[in-house]
């Protein structure tokens, strides 16, 4: 395909040509110093020798910009538009964000090396912990979790841990509204505990009587969305809250639209026992291909104990350690080192960046955001 045939950047546009039909033998994008050094002979294996050279294309730099910029053209993207996908729609990453994490003190550092050598990123992290912990009101944190489901998982591994603990093996039940977030169902039978779906009143809100008459001796705990998947906030929550505990279980807040509320209600002051964050959800860090993520929980003093580790302890004057306890056994830890890192990073420039009083204001755009498109589809499509 001739390059006058191409039309990068149009949503009609041919496909621009292969990378190996374009440049010229000899062409480089970049050259490497001549070696002055001793030559040392290596002998490679036949078996990893290649028969014939690799067919590689030969392109300037210029042209290799060029040829992916086209490319990128073609998909849509958050930088070209917006990207509505319900409570995973795509939020836009700050660029701040990846220089901050691209500086020689965190992007150098190596997963092995020693805690005296990361004194600086463990008290980046514990100030990310603590600064969740704050918004959501709970006592303790953990970054483990490398995506939303996977601080699901976390979350009910910990509260069916609870009642084994306490000796009440018995229940196995975990409440889900039929307004829950899909994974949910997913994330209980993952544990080996059962899910009990239960419906939500036509106004799409959890029904306190048909909660009174699910709870039971095998109740395990409740998982819900708060607002939930309809964008409805629960505003019986509390009441919910009391009917569970008075049962005897434990409740989960998936934390897909704390978009919504951040700044302005507390999952731990609503009478939940722990909470997953989606830090690509509500904390501007990339999402699906752009990630990796990280689904990060906070969680009440009681689930505390059950925390997988490593756990960050420490201060800035005692110094910073990555401490496993004798309750969180090597059997015990859900992902290696202590989690995807970069992202967290980028999710504490982005709270530090905009401050509490940020946050509520992000929350009260998001919010108004959401009204408008409800405003504007409310004539073509079914409002709950």
């Amino acid at each position: 395909m001739s390059p006058e045939k191409r039309t990068p950047g149009r949503w009609n546009a041919s496909l621009p040509a292969s990378v190996f039909d374009q440049g010229s033998p000899g062409r480089r994008a970049l050259t490497f110093p001549a070696w002055d050094g001793e030559e040392v002979a290596v002998e490679l294996p036949a078996g990893v020798r290649r028969a014939v050279p690799a067919d590689l294309p030969s392109l300037s730099e210029s042209e290799v910009m060029r040829h992916f910029t086209a490319m990128s053209c073609l998909n849509h993207h958050i930088e070209r538009g917006m990207y509505p996908l319900g409570s995973c729609t795509m939020k836009y990453n700050p660029r701040l964000n990846e220089q901050v994490v691209a500086l020689p003190g965190l992007a150098d550092l190596h997963p092995e090396q020693g805690v005296e050598d990361i004194q600086g990123l463990l008290a980046a992290l514990r100030l990310l912990e603590d600064s969740l912990c704050e918004i959501t009101g709970f006592a303790a944190c953990s970054l483990l979790p490398a995506a939303g489901a996977h601080g699901e998982y976390l979350g009910m591994l910990l509260i069916r841990a609870l009642h084994e603990a306490n000796g009440e093996t018995e229940r196995t039940e975990i409440l889900i509204p039929d307004s829950a977030h899909g994974t949910n169902p997913a994330s209980v039978v993952a544990v080996g505990l059962e899910p009990r779906t239960i419906a939500s009143r036509a106004d799409g809100r959890i029904d306190l009587a048909v909660l009174r008459e699910a709870v039971g001796p095998h109740t395990a705990g409740i998982m819900i969305t708060n607002p939930n998947t309809l964008g409805l906030f629960e505003h019986d929550i509390r009441a919910v809250a009391d009917i569970i505990h008075a049962a005897g279980g434990r409740l989960y807040m998936d934390g897909a639209n704390m978009n919504a509320i951040m700044g302005k209600a507390r999952p731990g002051d609503m009478g939940f026992d722990v909470v997953h964050l989606n830090l690509h959800k509500t904390f501007s860090t990339p999402h699906g291909g752009g990630g990796p993520g990280a689904g990060p929980i906070c969680v009440t003093e009681e689930l505390a104990a059950f925390l997988p580790g490593p756990r960050i302890t420490g201060s800035d004057t005692e110094g910073w350690d990555l401490e496993r306890s004798p309750e969180t056994p090597e059997d015990t830890q859900i992902h290696s080192f202590y989690g995807n890192t970069g992202v967290c990073l980028r999710a504490l420039a982005y709270i530090l960046r905009n401050g509490g009083d940020g946050l509520t204001r992000v929350t009260e755009c998001a919010v108004l955001n959401a009204n408008y498109l409800l405003a504007r589809i409310g004539s073509v499509l079914p409002v709950p």
